[in-house]
Parts: structure tokens; sequence; C-alpha cells
């Protein structure tokens, strides 16, 4: 491991879920942190500005695109580890415009590599995905598990984790591949499932979902920042991909009935078809094998399930704002 003390790092993504509380971890840690954030006429930091004020006041903000290939190597430079988190995640979304994740997901990607290959810096996280999976062949889901594109958002993160393998094959970059299973927590956008079901329960009911068969490996955003964390510092991992997850799996009808439970509400749970995949694109199943992780980083997931649905369940219950996500910038 190195000395954190001082680093100076760049997060891309940093104003999203898992970037903000990256950026706190990394600050709190004595990191010099650069956090990409991108530019927008309302000077918005989105989940940013949910950090303590002295927190804050640590990070150097640079606004920017990932599209725009300046822009990134003007963040990337005198940086010595880059944490790639920058990307658009909505499942959903990415039926829609699926060419604005080609253009994101996959050219940011690209412009992020040429950038820290171009720079020399020592080491580059690059974010990935369950969803990059699709619906298991095999259970549970080990790194050498074939890669299957169900929706434009998978098959996108599938072209970004091959550029990042080839400019480690070609170029030698010192490139490491994190692909987390499905992280919660405070601040997650409302519309992932956990703060969905959360946020309809808090309100009184009823929960409306989509397809509520799917299971999926949840796990804590706390565990998954130490994941980074790690991946960023840890030798000799240059290359390889690991899977972060709690290896262990719900489906979504008994997550929202624990959630109602945890609430200690009395509301029914219902299916609405707009929430629901296209048939051939629902993912099934995601369970992790996080043996890898386990083995060579040491990583465990820390945080017990149910305790920390009800510290999600308390942050979104301080902050009933937040569910009007354009306050946030989400």
């Amino acid at each position: 491991m190195t000395n954190e003390m001082g680093e100076k790092v760049l997060i891309t993504g940093a104003a999203g879920f898992i970037g903000s509380h990256l950026v706190e971890a990394a600050v709190r840690r004595g990191m010099n942190v650069r956090a990409f954030v991108r530019y927008n006429s309302r000077g918005d930091l989105g989940l940013l500005r949910c950090l303590d004020r002295d927190v804050l006041n640590e990070v150097e903000v640079f606004c920017g695109d990932l599209k725009d290939p300046g822009a990134v190597r003007g963040a990337v430079a005198g940086r010595s580890r880059v944490f790639h988190l920058g990307a658009l995640i909505a499942v959903q979304y990415s039926y829609v415009h699926p060419m604005d994740y080609v253009q994101t997901n996959v050219v940011g990607a690209a412009h992020v590599l040429d950038a820290c290959r171009e720079a020399c810096v020592a080491r580059v996280v690059m974010t990935s995905t369950s969803e990059v999976y699709g619906s298991a062949r095999r259970v549970p889901i080990d790194e050498d598990h074939p890669l299957q594109a169900q929706s434009p958002y998978a098959a996108s993160k599938i072209a970004a984790d091959k550029l990042a393998e080839s400019y480690h094959r070609a170029f030698g970059l010192p490139v490491v591949t994190i692909r987390p299973f499905n992280t919660f927590g405070p601040r997650q956008s409302i519309r992932a499932v956990i703060p969905t079901i959360i946020l309809q329960a808090l309100a009184g009911g009823p929960v409306r979902l989509g397809n509520v068969t799917p299971r999926r490996d949840f796990s804590y955003v706390a565990d998954i920042v130490n994941a980074f964390l790690l991946c960023g510092q840890a030798e000799g991992i240059e290359g390889e991909t690991f899977n972060f997850g709690r290896d262990t799996d719900v489906s979504i009808d008994e997550l929202a009935r624990n959630i109602v439970t945890l609430i200690d509400a009395r509301i029914p749970i219902e299916s609405d078809s707009r929430r629901v995949r296209p048939e051939a694109s629902e993912v099934e199943r995601l369970l992790a094998n996080s043996s890898k992780a386990r083995q060579r980083l040491g990583w465990r997931p820390e945080a017990d399930f149910d305790e920390a649905l009800r510290q999600t369940i308390e942050w979104y219950r301080a902050r009933p704002a937040f569910a009007d996500a354009r306050q946030y910038g989400v």
C-alpha cells in the first residue's frame, strides 16, 4: 500500500451518489482531491452539496464534460491516481437515448484512459457494474462470467471495460476495474429501487414497483467506497477486475417488504407496468462471488444489511425535500 496522505487524486462523477461518498472519504483520509463535475450554467455541485463544509472546503472542484477531451486532460493533469466514476447510469433512460450513453460512457471513458496514458498516472480505477453480466448463466457470478448486454446501458459499460483492458494490454496503463453489485445508501437518486421504496413508504404508500421477482445483491455505500480505496492503493493488481458484493441476494419483493417492516408501516406493494423493463432486457438475478476481492485485497463488507437500511431510511426521513431531486441536481 502507498502512503495516501497528500496524494493527488482525481474523482470523476464526483457529484453523484458513490462519487460524493468517495470524495468525502478521500478527504478525510488526507488525500488532495480534485472533483470532476459536469459543468452547468447553475454552478450546481450535485450531491457534493451534502458534504460538511469543512470537507467541501478541501475539495478542488473542476467543471467540465467527459465528452470534451481537453477538459478531461486538464482534470487529469498533475494527478497521480484517477477514480473514474463519471457515467450515465439509469438503465431505463438508456432505452430512450442510447446514443447519449455511448457518448458519455464509452467516448468519455476513452478520453479518461487516453488522458491518464499521456499523464503517466500511477493508477486508474475504472467503475464497471454487475449489469454487464446480464441474467446469470451461473451463480454466484465471478469475474470470468460471460458479459451479456441486455440494455444499452450495459453495452456501454462493457465497451468501457474492454477499452480499459485494451489500454492496459496495449499501453501498459495501470488500470484496475471495480465491478460493484447494487449499491445503496444515503444520497442515492430517488430513481434507484431502495430510495423509491423508502420514499413511497414514508409518504404512506402504496409502494408501486415494476417487476418484483428479480433478485439483487445489495451493498452499503461505505463498503463500496472502501473497495474503491483499496483498488486505488493495492500493489500488483494492475489489469485486473474485481467484483464487490455481499454474496447474498434478495428479491425486490422481499426487499420492499423488509423496508416497509423497518418503517413500521402497513401499506400495499403494487406492480406498475410503466416501471417494467422490456422482457428480453430484464436481468433476473445478480449474485456476486467476491472471493477474489476478499482473498487479494482483504476486503469484507462490514455493514449489517438491516442496520444499513435503517440508516438509509433515517437519512431520507430527515430530508423530505430530497424527494424533489432537482434541488440536488440528481
